[in-house]
């Protein structure tokens, strides 16, 4: 079955991009500060074979199911540079696309859509309602659906190739009742790079003792990294030596973790665990990952895999600054930085 083309959309602004494509040309006076320029957005056409579903998801399910398939679910929103790269640097790969057309039926949703969908506990939503209601922050978001119903795997933001492929095979093989994803990246994707974990100056390492509150209030941002890691090394070359990005991380209590060591970390009730057993009760999956936290160590926000300045810099800032606590959706905050950054004259590029 076939999905006509569509506009897909970005990890950390396509509500934003949305909004500033359809926004008529502002007049600058003399004297009046410029509007800075909005780049990185991209419109992405869906590959034709993506399934062209009623949206009742316990009959794709079991469509699937008699099949040997399994569902994946894409959120997408318009403008997106990074489901641009799921479809135009991924799916263009022949043999990532006849592995993705053999072992799932891949279904598309519009993060901000007003489509009915039906979940497989057949309850109602519109897309947009569904997003919120599974904390869809992100874009592409995936899922993946086991043959019950229940989600085997859960993909927040885009991943390079490798790894997707790595994805792939793992919900594929049917591991998730095997093998944890984390565990089972690691094992699959090995690299010489980065031997050892690049310490950043302005986050501090184990032993961690969060039960101390920060003197100066801060909430706290982890950095779960591993060694021989190419996206930690490319997240410390690229994003965290921005000297914007050092500005906004510094709002935070920032730690970094390997995240398969035993390095002893105790919790704000207490308990004290190792680094490993911390990452697995936080399902952290991904090297590099980011854990935001609140005040009262409840967890507010997460950012997987694949960093951008722009993204990294948004979502410390969010939960540096406060703003959760009255913007609920990330979204919606990304679009009101961004508006913030042009009107001063300055240039935003969601993709660097």
């Amino acid at each position: 079955m076939t999905r006509r083309s569509s506009t897909l959309h970005l990890a950390c602004a396509g509500a934003l991009a949305t909004l500033l494509s359809t926004c008529p040309a502002l007049e600058v006076r003399a004297g009046d500060t410029p509007v800075g320029a909005f780049r990185g957005t991209m419109t992405t056409d869906y590959p034709d074979w993506f399934k062209d579903s009623f949206l009742e998801f316990a009959d794709d399910v079991a469509e699937a199911a008699r099949e040997g398939r399994r569902v994946m679910i894409i959120f997408h929103q318009d403008n997106c540079p990074y489901c641009n790269a799921l479809v135009e640097r991924n799916f263009s790969q022949k043999h990532i696309e006849e592995k993705v057309r053999k072992h799932f039926d891949v279904i598309a949703l519009d993060m901000w859509g007003d489509r009915d969908v039906v979940t497989v506990d057949g309850e109602s939503y519109s897309e947009k309602a569904l997003a919120r209601a599974l904390r869809i922050q992100f874009t592409p978001t995936i899922l993946i659906f086991d043959e019950d119903g229940k989600v085997a795997l859960r993909l927040n933001g885009y991943l390079p190739p490798e790894q997707f492929e790595a994805a792939l095979d793992y919900a594929a093989r049917r591991m998730e009742t095997r093998l944890e994803f984390n565990e089972y990246l690691s094992r699959t994707i090995a690299d010489d790079t980065g031997a050892e974990i690049f310490r950043e100056d302005f986050c501090s390492g184990p032993p961690v003792d969060l039960s101390v509150p920060d003197a100066g209030g801060r909430r706290v941002a982890v950095l779960f990294e591993q060694r021989h890691c190419p996206n930690c090394d490319l997240l410390h070359r690229e994003v965290l030596s921005d000297v914007t990005t050092r500005a906004v991380a510094r709002q935070l209590r920032c730690i970094q973790l390997d995240m398969w060591s035993q390095a002893r970390i105790t919790l704000p009730s207490g308990e004290t665990l190792t680094a490993r057993e911390w990452a697995r009760r936080l399902e952290v999956k991904y090297a590099p990952t980011i854990v935001l936290f609140d005040q009262e160590g409840r967890e507010v926000i997460r950012s997987e895999a694949y960093f951008k300045a722009f993204h990294t810099q948004s979502i410390l800032d969010y939960v540096g600054s406060g703003a959760y606590r009255t913007e609920p959706e990330f979204q919606r905050y990304l679009s009101d930085r961004a508006d913030r950054i042009r009107s001063q004259g300055k240039d935003v590029d969601i993709w660097k």
